[in-house]
């Protein structure tokens, strides 16, 4: 077995070899497959920006206030990532790789993981403040998955820069709630077995960190999102968050992903003319149903639990949802899977929570909902007459 993984380490050293004499020394376009089309690119911007591969690659010294300000300007990143930080630093404890947050020029903002402080070339990179920017030090999987805006897995000498060929690294841009990138999660190792799998893990721990960016954007409602059949409240949902009046305050990139109008909102939340802050999209141009459905559908059903409803899209595909008011919604990891706490509720309320829960299922259909009860429609009016019980 050990002989087999040699021999394909080898190969793919070969592979390498053979395409950075191609388009570094000859010129050539790499055909057959050598490499990614993407670091193809990428070595090419590095040439036409001057650079070249034999030069000694400067990694900036950084003043002594850096971290400060640099921890300052990033501070909501920085609190939405740590909890992914540490989480991938247990799971790669033991692979002689850690994990680098950089915000969305390139510029390291945090480190976890095993660093080996001893090892200058670990080190070297491993400090907040350091610019490690395609610009910087030509093709890394930092600098790709910037330019690129999608996973990428970059191995020894797919670096522009000879003196990188130690390094093996996978990275992940970031996006903020306005669908912006706002910086990107890296996995490096010094000499390290290639591992390629490490780009779906820093894809999964970059989609956690831009949930919890999300989830910080201040907002009245949120509306978790995915496909009929899949189970709501984990990381794979699509979150939309909105104002009091349907306005898109914030949405991951699962929802933009899900909801083809789903446009980036205005980044800095600009306040206009009649003091309502300036947003792009409202959720009635999202779903083809009364926006006022899912502030009501946030009221919990019988059991204390948000009532799932369906979503008609305007392309006629339908989504399935939980709307949770945000001032119901527990902090932590109630918040996370948007589960409120239970309560303790009259028998009225558990009456009219039923109620209200067929007329969502049937998508405001009083006279279907009230043959699903078995009672009047007169009753479902007179139970659910007074507005606030909606």
């Amino acid at each position: 077995m050990l002989q087999t993984l040699a021999r394909s380490s080898e190969q793919r050293m070969r592979q390498i070899a053979m395409a950075r004499q191609a388009v570094l020394q000859e010129g050539q376009p790499v055909l057959g497959g050598l490499t990614e089309t993407w670091i193809t690119r990428s070595w090419l911007r590095c040439l036409a920006d001057g650079q070249r591969p034999d030069k000694s690659v400067t990694f900036d010294v950084i003043p002594a206030q850096a971290p400060n300000r640099i921890e300052e300007a990033n501070h909501t990143l920085l609190t939405a990532a740590r909890p992914a930080l540490k989480k991938l630093g247990h799971a790669i404890a033991n692979t002689r790789y850690f994990a680098i947050l950089t915000n969305s020029q390139g510029v390291v903002v945090d480190v976890d993981g095993p660093v080996d402080r001893s090892d200058p070339r670990a080190n070297t990179i491993a400090r907040v403040g350091v610019d490690l920017s395609e610009r910087a030090i030509g093709t890394s999987a930092i600098g790709a998955a910037l330019n690129e805006l999608r996973p990428v897995w970059l191995h020894r000498g797919e670096h522009f820069y000879t003196g990188n060929a130690a390094y093996s690294c996978a990275g992940a841009p970031l996006f903020g709630p306005d669908g912006q990138c706002v910086g990107m999660l890296d996995l490096t190792g010094v000499e390290a077995d290639e591992r390629p799998e490490l780009k779906y893990l820093v894809a999964q721990s970059a989609r956690s960190i831009e949930n919890a960016l999300t989830l910080e954007r201040p907002h009245s409602l949120l509306v978790r999102l995915n496909w009929p059949g899949r189970t709501l409240g984990d990381e794979t949902d699509g979150l939309v968050c909105l104002d009091a009046d349907g306005w898109v305050m914030g949405a991951n990139q699962v929802a933009r992903a899900l909801i083809a109008q789903l446009s980036p909102v205005n980044p800095a939340g600009q306040v206009g003319k009649a003091g309502q802050a300036a947003h792009s999209t409202h959720c009635s141009e999202l779903f083809a149903m009364p926006y006022e459905m899912l502030f009501e559908a946030a009221g919990r059903d019988a059991y204390g639990q948000p009532a799932p409803i369906d979503v008609p899209l305007w392309s006629g595909l339908r989504l399935h949802a939980i709307s949770i008011n945000r001032a119901h919604a527990n902090a932590g990891a109630s918040l996370q899977r948007g589960i409120p706490g239970s309560d303790h509720r009259s028998l009225r309320d558990v009456e009219s929570a039923l109620i209200r829960k067929a007329v969502m299922q049937a998508r405001g259909n009083v006279m279907q909902a009230a043959r699903e009860l078995g009672i009047s429609r007169a009753t479902v009016y007179r139970k659910l007459g007074n507005k606030s019980k909606l």
